[in-house]
């Protein structure tokens, strides 16, 4: 496939490649003031790293950003109804800031029928916009819409996200989302400790399609605890956890991300068929 790279479409490359293989990114700089976001980090700081988000120097507004996202959309169409849109990697697409261009954006592709998988740290979008009031209403908006997938970041770590929606307020919108009929996923990325990760994987159980799970940039782990990590989530979880009323699912779904993998010595080739590559579909399988 040949690499595109538009002002607000394009393909990711290195570990946000492991995530999609198509993105969209309207803003730079994020106010949910993690402390270990990558933004803030190493050469790209100054550019991605502010603490309020910015509109892209390459758009003149936001009118001007959905002319050149939906002209960027048209020209790979094809691509993208094949593997779905994600948002968005250089800030959080459901901030104040934020969400008008992202449920605008969301309508477009809603028309054209590509798939579109939304990863954030905020709860409070069912409060804040009409359009995130009547999403669960079935007889409103982006309901009507199947291939749509919600994703919460969760770390389990409130004090490393200041203002961001608290984790237990995240789980209960992946869980109201999940029982509306959306497709839900988690990014356990990055893991601060093994520990909370797990604790979060558990708290989301019977709700969550997916768990992709993926180390902190740059941090290096013990190679004992991640390869029990790993191996305890594929064979033995379930007796670390309380899952409620939700029926123990032995298909459930993860994808481990590389680096993942090799800290903890496990080759992709070991594991069982409930853990997925990359191209996985959330849709459609």
């Amino acid at each position: 496939m040949k690499t595109f790279k538009g002002k607000s479409i394009y393909n990711p490359s290195g570990k946000a490649g492991e995530y999609s293989y198509w993105a969209c990114n309207f803003y730079v700089g994020c106010s949910n003031g993690c402390t270990y976001c990558y933004c803030k980090k190493g050469v790209l700081a100054k550019q991605m790293g502010q603490d309020q988000p910015q509109l892209k120097k390459c758009f003149k507004d936001e009118n001007h950003a959905l002319e050149v996202f939906e002209k960027e959309l048209q020209s790979n169409l094809p691509e993208l109804k094949k593997h779905g849109l994600f948002f968005t990697f250089t800030s959080d697409p459901f901030l104040k800031e934020t969400e008008y261009l992202t449920t605008k954006a969301m309508s477009i592709c809603a028309n054209n029928k590509v798939p579109v998988k939304i990863l954030t740290k905020r709860a409070d979008f069912f409060n804040t916009s009409d359009w995130g009031i009547h999403l669960l209403d079935k007889t409103h908006g982006f309901s009507k819409y199947t291939s749509i997938a919600f994703g919460f970041t969760l770390t389990g770590r409130d004090n490393l996200e200041s203002n961001a929606s608290t984790n237990a307020k995240r789980i209960e919108a992946m869980m109201k989302l999940h029982d509306a009929g959306f497709k839900t996923f988690a990014s356990i990325e990055p893991v601060i400790d093994f520990e909370s990760s797990l604790q979060m994987i558990c708290a989301t159980y019977g709700f969550c399609d997916l768990y992709k799970v993926g180390l902190m940039s740059g941090k290096k782990y013990d190679k004992d605890e991640a390869n029990f990590f790993v191996r305890n989530l594929i064979y033995d979880f379930t007796a670390d956890c309380e899952f409620g009323n939700y029926p123990i699912n032995k298909e459930q779904k993860f994808y481990f991300k590389d680096s993942l993998l090799k800290q903890a010595g496990i080759s992709r080739s070991e594991l069982p068929a409930n853990c997925v590559n990359r191209d996985y579909d959330i849709f459609n399988n």
